[in-house]
């Protein structure tokens, strides 16, 4: 079932690469207390994650962080190297960049996406979501090959 509106976010282990070692961490910790905007993309450096998804979050990191957000996460089905080298490659020094290796969080959420017809497998579907110590009160999922509910612009709209 979907995340939505009210949910708890489910606690899953996921990674992160800390000082160049990957390193665990547990949603449920993570999304526990203070306000994340969390956004999820299919894949780090695909072109519209690439171009548009994350630079938007870049660009406008200040903006979220000014409406009371501690901090802002970006997720996707990838290995935590990856997720930290495609953070430097976008300057998201800003962002926490949390790799679902395994699509754990993904499915626990509800939002699959399976991308096999690209030769990508599982991956998770575009989008945001606004959690306020540990509950989602903003949920964005965007249909497919759509990029506007998940935008950092709407996601700052609806803070």
């Amino acid at each position: 079932m979907t995340i939505q509106v009210n949910d708890a976010v489910p606690a899953v282990d996921v990674k992160t690469v800390v000082k160049d070692e990957m390193a665990d961490a547990n949603t449920g910790e993570l999304f526990a207390s203070g306000k994340t905007v969390l956004f999820g993309v299919p894949g780090a450096f695909t072109p519209t994650c690439s171009q548009a998804h994350l630079p938007g979050f870049v660009v406008h990191a200040d903006a979220i962080k000014d409406k009371g957000v501690d901090r802002i996460v970006c997720m996707s089905v990838n290995d935590a190297f990856v997720m930290k080298a495609w953070g430097e490659a976008s300057n998201a020094s800003e962002i926490v960049m949390l790799a679902d290796g395994n699509a754990d969080f993904t499915e626990a959420l509800g939002i699959e996406l399976d991308a096999g017809g690209f030769g990508m497998g599982l991956r998770c579907k575009r989008f945001a979501m606004i959690i306020e110590d540990g509950k989602a009160t903003g949920v964005f999922i965007e249909g497919p090959g759509e990029f506007e509910v998940s935008k950092a612009e709407y996601v700052l709209e609806q803070l």
